[in-house]
């Protein structure tokens, strides 16, 4: 992780046009800081096959025959703990 935030790093301290960008604030006058934040996740995959493809699961939560599905989503095992930290249950019945 720390090798990525040197690449990042280096990129933008070696990038011309930023450099550019900075001057002309400079020439206008004005003091220029610059505060990136850059958000890095990372994931242990799963061994099996099905976490790279996800699961197929439709989409029609409401038992109101008046309602039409609106279609089939794949989720990934990262996108069922997502939802769950969000506290937002999927219907097990349209699997």
């Amino acid at each position: 992780m720390q090798e990525l935030g040197n690449a990042i790093n280096e990129s933008l301290s070696d990038s011309d046009r930023i450099a550019a960008a900075i001057g002309e604030i400079k020439r206008a006058g004005y003091d220029v800081f610059l505060v990136l934040e850059a958000t890095i996740g990372f994931n242990k995959r799963e061994d099996t096959d099905d976490a790279e493809e996800g699961e197929t699961i439709e989409l029609n939560n409401t038992p109101e025959p008046a309602r039409r599905k609106v279609g089939k989503i794949k989720l990934t095992s990262q996108d069922q703990k997502f939802l769950r930290a969000l506290k937002i249950a999927i219907d097990d019945e349209g699997r």
